[in-house]
């Protein structure tokens, strides 16, 4: 027997087993109006519900229905109300500016688009057949318990979601996930993150961000109660692991940073020897893993993977023989990438770049079907990162061959921001670059060459990179320089450009 893997899977088995226990604590503090707490039975028929709405919007199976929100029990409630009828999700990153949020919606055809209060003016002008803001009595309809929806034939290897990445080129890709690629994620990652009915998952990770790394579906699938938090703030983070008992969230090294500060003034941490952080975006150092571990008492779990591998390729997470290690060396071993997750199949070529094989590899880019084709060779997925697998099977990432900036745990297309920056009129030359930083990770580098009698400020620069990119592109250390170096033919030499700022660290990715 063969029965088709839906992401409806997750919320259908919530409802059941789960029917009056709180699903999701919604952000009380927000434009829209807060959806306090819903059950999962509440929580289904919310999904119902959007999904009848649609019906009723004639938007049909297979139509894309894009979102641009912060995290909000509604955008939570649409993986379900969107993709769980045979639609196609899509989460914008709500940092974005107009232009950037414009060309998704444009180039995904997107049929309808949802969005917060907050971003309004940054969905303004956009072109698209039917829109709502969050919170309004028009997208609340969609929300209120009602007629039921049409019924889906399901179909495991359709696309449920479509996932905008920054790439090398100034163009976002557009990262198909089929419903079977989306299902073994989640289940492979609860199962080997250890998420059980008795978690509370605090949502510190965007959900925009590669549907949340599937922890969305993972924890509802086991019945965990799900904590909303908009923004990220290590004190709020703190009171709410306390408040609300939280034992497990993901986030990028910004995040980890935010709590260890926020955490440095207080007697007692909450959720010390209780409460697990997962972390990627970029391998942090292993000062800050021993810190999480020491300080805070947390357990510190590191993932690798991308938004083209659901995200799921690596884990590390504490062994039992790691047990009696001191905590240098303990951090010293989870500071790897980490070991292939169920069913991963990873490899490095000749000139070092890393391969995977595994189910959750996407389908390819959504209308690009040369840049699929130069992804995936021969049933391998190229990742454009440079790495090492050592004798115990664990993976190093050393370096980026991609032109990718990781700040924050954001992707960031440094040829994007160097077009910003060259459409400056006093702009001749212009290369940016990661450089190592202590609190993102990496952070933008903008380095300058004007034309000859021009003169601007890095402020004047700034302000015009400001409406062409989202906030957390824009560069935040602009360099004037003489030259650029070059090769004989005129290209960047970006290694060259990297290399003062990268003397002293092992890797080139921070």
């Amino acid at each position: 027997m063969k029965v088709p893997l839906t992401v409806r899977d997750f919320l259908d088995r919530a409802e059941v087993v789960y029917p009056e226990r709180v699903a999701v604590v919604d952000e009380p503090d927000q434009p829209a109006p807060s959806l306090g707490e819903l059950t999962y039975a509440q929580l289904a028929a919310g999904a119902r519900a959007q999904a009848a709405g649609l019906d009723r919007l004639g938007i049909g199976v297979g139509e894309r229905v894009a979102i641009v929100s912060q995290n909000a029990a509604r955008l939570l409630t649409g993986f379900w109300g969107v993709s769980g009828w045979g639609r196609i999700y899509v989460p914008i990153n709500f940092r974005l500016a107009q232009a950037e949020i414009a060309y998704i919606v444009e180039h995904c055809g997107a049929s309808m688009l949802l969005y917060d209060p907050e971003v309004a003016g940054s969905v303004e002008g956009i072109d698209v057949a039917h829109r709502a803001e969050l919170g309004s009595a028009e997208a609340d309809a969609f929300l209120a318990p009602g007629e039921e929806p049409a019924p889906w034939e399901p179909d495991e290897d359709v696309t449920a979601t479509i996932n905008y990445t920054s790439g090398t080129t100034a163009r976002p890709k557009g990262v198909q996930q089929t419903h079977r690629s989306l299902w073994l994620n989640a289940t492979t990652f609860g199962w080997q993150a250890g998420i059980d009915d008795r978690d509370v998952y605090l949502h510190t990770l965007p959900m925009f961000h590669c549907n949340g790394w599937g922890m969305p579906y993972a924890t509802t699938g086991m019945g965990a109660t799900q904590v909303v938090l908009r923004k990220v703030d290590g004190a709020e983070i703190l009171r709410r692991v306390d408040r609300h008992g939280v034992t497990v969230m993901c986030g990028a090294p910004a995040v980890v940073n935010a709590v260890l500060d926020a955490a440095a003034d207080l007697d007692e941490v909450p959720g010390a020897g209780r409460t697990r952080i997962v972390v990627a975006g970029a391998p942090p150092p292993t000062r800050t893993i021993e810190r999480v571990e020491s300080e805070l008492g947390w357990e510190f779990i590191q993932i690798y993977g991308l938004t083209e591998t659901a995200p799921l390729l690596t884990m590390n997470r504490g062994r039992a023989e790691w047990d009696d290690l001191a905590p240098a060396d303990r951090a010293q071993l989870l500071g790897r990438a980490g070991a292939p997750a169920l069913g991963v199949t990873l490899g490095v070529t000749d000139d070092g770049e890393v391969t995977a094989r595994a189910n959750m590899v996407m389908e390819g880019y959504w209308d690009q079907p040369e840049a699929t084709a130069a992804a995936i060779v021969d049933g391998r997925f190229h990742t454009g990162d440079g790495g090492s697998i050592d004798e115990q099977g664990y993976l190093t990432i050393s370096d980026r061959k991609k032109d990718v900036i990781i700040s924050g745990g954001e992707n960031v297309s440094s040829i994007e921001v160097e077009d910003a920056l060259f459409s400056h009129p006093a702009v001749a030359e212009a290369a940016v670059i990661g450089v190592p930083d202590e609190k993102w990770g990496e952070l933008v580098l903008g380095l300058v060459v004007l034309v000859e009698g021009e003169s601007v400020t890095e402020d004047e620069l700034r302000e015009h990179c400001r409406p062409r990119l989202a906030g957390y592109k824009i560069p935040k250390r602009i360099e004037f320089r003489s030259e650029l170096a070059r090769t004989a033919t005129g290209k960047l030499q970006k290694f060259k450009l990297r290399g003062p700022y990268w003397e002293g660290h092992d890797r080139q990715v921070s």
